[in-house]
């Protein structure tokens, strides 16, 4: 997709405060530090739409941006990271899932994992509960470029056995070097207009 304008739109905790629902909605989840942000950021060309920090659980709010007025990505905070307070980590689940089943532009979610990682209890709680509100997920292993090929292979086919996913539903992602990166437009663009993955 060609990029003409990316723009932070607004910050939120709780329905009355997400911006007005005029537009298709893709929403990046995935765990602390996984690479939400350098996603983002690689999707729209821009270096700094959204900050990325080396420390985990930075993003405690959901954020929205407007991609072209066509389409709104939204950048949940990240979990399962032990440092961040626990009172904010029990906020985190109700905002979540709030935003999750009651979010009717809510087009299709872009789950990651870092492809290093074996998914665990956190990873399968979010795809089921996905599942459960019938929400379209395009499946991302991040942070590639980490690994050789050989090691990549290995590690989807690890992690599609773990999770139940096709191989050939999951894309292998690299903010460094840009792998993956059109397959996801073409996932994103194809739900966001048809509704389907």
């Amino acid at each position: 997709m060609l990029i003409r304008s990316a723009e932070f739109i607004t910050s939120a905790t709780q329905p009355s405060h997400y911006p007005p629902s005029a537009l298709p909605e893709i929403v990046f989840a995935g765990k602390s530090n996984v690479g939400k942000s350098s996603l983002i950021n690689t999707l729209v060309n821009r270096r700094h739409l959204v900050k990325t920090s080396t420390t985990p659980g930075r993003t405690r709010l959901i954020n929205f941006f407007n991609i072209n007025d066509a389409l709104v990505f939204v950048d949940l905070p990240g979990y399962g990271y032990a440092k961040v307070p626990a009172s904010i980590q029990k906020n985190w689940k109700p905002m979540i899932e709030t935003y999750l089943s009651s979010r009717s532009t809510l087009k299709a979610a872009v789950l990651m994992i870092d492809i290093r990682r074996m998914p665990d209890e956190k990873d399968m709680y979010l795809i089921q509960w996905l599942e459960h509100c019938q929400i379209p997920v395009i499946y991302v292993l991040t942070k590639s470029d980490k690994l050789s090929s050989a090691q990549q292979s290995c590690q989807l086919a690890l992690i599609s056995k773990t999770t139940g996913i096709p191989q050939d539903q999951i894309t292998i992602f690299s903010a460094k070097n840009r792998n993956g990166k059109e397959q996801i437009w073409e996932a994103i663009e194809r739900i966001a207009h048809n509704g389907t993955c």
